[in-house]
């Protein structure tokens, strides 16, 4: 009976591949979910740089103070 269970899992991805529907959806912008926003150039006060945008720009973040 688990093999069924585990049959029936592969088969509900295999579709999901072939109906061309992401299983873990990527999100579109990264900075976004680090809680950063592009800037062009480098990041100045009160943000830091935490990566690179999609387009080319630096994502920068706000620092948090505690």
């Amino acid at each position: 009976m688990r093999i069924l269970h585990v049959l029936l899992a592969v088969l509900f991805l295999m579709l999901q591949g072939a109906a061309g529907q992401h299983v873990f959806p990527r999100p579109d912008d990264p900075c976004a979910i680090q809680n950063g926003r592009c800037f062009p150039g480098i990041c100045r006060r009160p943000y830091y740089w935490v990566g690179t945008c999609i387009n080319g720009l630096s994502c920068c973040r706000r620092y948090v103070e505690v």
